[in-house]
């Protein structure tokens, strides 16, 4: 097997690097592997590797290196492990993202974890990950991250998703009323959530339980695209950026509830 790349060189994938000619009708969703494990990073490989529809562009040990290759390959979807040597994954997280702006072809990250109770769970959602995943998740479980990921949607590993309720449920303080008539001040996220519709505000709750638009269309007897059509209107009320700012909102603010609700 290769040996694990020279500190701070990304590995790029055998065959890969800027396209050639203009953009496939089909083109393959573009991932990047960041771990410092060498098993991890080739075995992860080897599965995505496999897929018509994925590309890996190349590994990383660790965040320095996750950073160049954003910076040198176009990416759809990097797979980022947070414990790293050199920086850590939230570190180049932040640096990505501050690279790209608000360019809308900034590449999706997904934190990948052997812990589902880290306390950087939330400040990771909040900084901008699409989502987590634990290292041990079967094969099937990846392949749709991935791709769930790319298409714009939210993902949390269950038992991820069951502590951050249980967290925001459990502390009051993080709570507040969407319509309150006491003359008390109003934070922000509250008069924001107040703009939207009440149609869009029940939306917003499916979204945090984690509905998928097909869910939210049979729930609320919607056809998908006027879902698609709500979903958009929430993240520009609310000056969010995906499916996961809306999710952590709702955790944020207080808006979901824990089990047995």
């Amino acid at each position: 097997m290769s040996s694990a790349p020279e500190k701070n060189t990304p590995t790029a994938a055998p065959g890969t690097g800027p396209s050639e000619g203009g953009a496939d009708a089909a083109a393959p969703i573009r991932v990047a592997i960041v771990d410092d494990q060498p098993m991890v990073r080739e075995g992860f490989s080897a599965i995505l590797a496999a897929q018509p529809d994925m590309e890996v562009v190349g590994t990383a040990a660790d965040g320095f290196q996750a950073v160049r290759l954003a910076q040198s390959s176009p990416l759809d979807v990097i797979l980022m492990d947070i414990r790293m040597p050199q920086m850590d994954g939230l570190e180049a997280m932040r640096r990505i993202f501050a690279e790209h702006g608000a360019d809308a072809d900034a590449p999706r990250i997904i934190i990948l974890t052997t812990f589902d109770a880290d306390d950087y769970v939330f400040t990771a959602l909040r900084d901008g990950a699409s989502g987590f995943l634990l290292k041990d998740a079967a094969v099937p479980e990846l392949l749709n991250a991935v791709r769930v990921v790319h298409e714009g949607g939210a993902l949390l590993a269950p038992s991820i998703t069951q502590r951050v309720i249980a967290d925001y449920a459990a502390d009051p303080e993080r709570k507040w009323t969407p319509s309150d008539d006491s003359g008390q001040p109003r934070s922000d996220a509250a008069a924001a959530y107040d703009t939207l519709t009440e149609r869009e505000q029940g939306v917003l709750q499916l979204i945090a339980a984690g509905r998928s638009n097909a869910e939210i269309g049979a729930e609320l007897f919607l056809a998908e695209p006027t879902v698609k059509t709500h979903v958009s209107r929430i993240l520009q009320k609310l000056d969010l950026r995906d499916r996961t700012q809306i999710v952590v909102f709702a955790y944020e603010n207080g808006l979901v509830r824990s089990a047995g609700r």
